[in-house]
């Protein structure tokens, strides 16, 4: 069993989550309420976890769950409870569930008096992969999708509608209901158009394609997250292939062919909808 800081007055840790990055355990508080233990492993992209502890840090509990206490690479983290908003979606309806979206997503980007963390990702950093992917298919002669994505991420970022620190990995397995309401968990602190945060819900669940390519759902989430937003329905669309395309970029950099073409499958459906719009 791990051996957790004396100070954080936890016990009784119970692995409830694995990934290649972290492990993930429920301990009691002292109060004898739940909280959540995120013990970082060693690997290449570590940094980036640690951005996402210091927009917590940031957001203090706004939108997001609460950072409690950290020790080396391992954070203590507020329970934010354990109903998936994917869970929601199954069983009240994927359109409930983009309204919960947005609404999390306007309390991410609400105004905080505290200034933000200085080593949050700038978005045209977090692009690197998909413009590698594109300049290697226009060497090679070929006009596809990355090429035409990299384009619209090079206008998004020359022509931001606003600049803020964003989560970065928005999703339906990012976002749980609990004590507080629902609440994000797991940033990656990134700063830039909050387009970008509207973008990784197009692509989820990830065992939902048949919500994900159908044009009813894209066009209704353009909508919802362009109010929440301020922006079009075609800049949030934009974002969103631009996004896609990029995720594919990084299946491909792991020779993942089968999840590199379904996003890249996905990014053009959403494509499709942009220019009908």
């Amino acid at each position: 069993m791990p051996a957790f800081p004396e100070r954080w007055k936890v016990s009784a840790p119970e692995l409830i989550a694995e990934t290649f990055s972290s492990r993930i355990w429920k301990v009691t508080r002292e109060d004898g309420s739940p909280a959540v233990v995120k013990d970082l492993k060693p690997f290449d992209d570590v940094a980036d976890e640690l951005r996402g502890e210091h927009f917590l840090a940031w957001r203090r509990g706004e939108g997001t769950v609460r950072l409690l206490g950290r020790d080396g690479n391992r954070m203590l983290l507020e329970y934010a409870g354990d109903r998936l908003l994917s869970q929601h979606l199954a069983e009240h309806g994927d359109d409930a569930a983009t309204a919960i979206a947005a609404e999390v997503m306007a309390r991410l980007l609400s105004s905080s008096e505290h200034h933000p963390p200085p080593d949050l990702q700038p978005l045209r950093d977090r692009f690197v992969s998909l413009f590698r992917a594109a300049k290697a298919d226009r060497d090679a002669g070929k006009d596809t999708l990355y090429v035409e994505a990299a384009a619209i991420a090079e206008r998004l970022l020359a022509e931001p509608h606003d600049v803020r620190p964003l989560h970065g990995d928005l999703h339906h397995d990012n976002v749980l209901f609990g004590p507080r309401g629902w609440l994000a968990i797991d940033p990656k602190g990134v700063l830039g158009d909050p387009g970008f945060d509207a973008a990784n819900m197009f692509y989820n669940p990830l065992d939902r394609d048949d919500l994900c390519l159908d044009p009813r759902r894209i066009a209704h989430m353009a909508e919802v997250f362009g109010k929440t937003l301020g922006q079009s329905p075609r800049a949030v669309l934009d974002h969103a292939t631009a996004y896609g395309c990029l995720s594919a970029a990084w299946h491909r950099e792991d020779s993942n062919a089968v999840d590199e073409n379904r996003e890249l499958s996905i990014a053009e459906a959403i494509r499709t909808v942009r220019l009908s719009l």
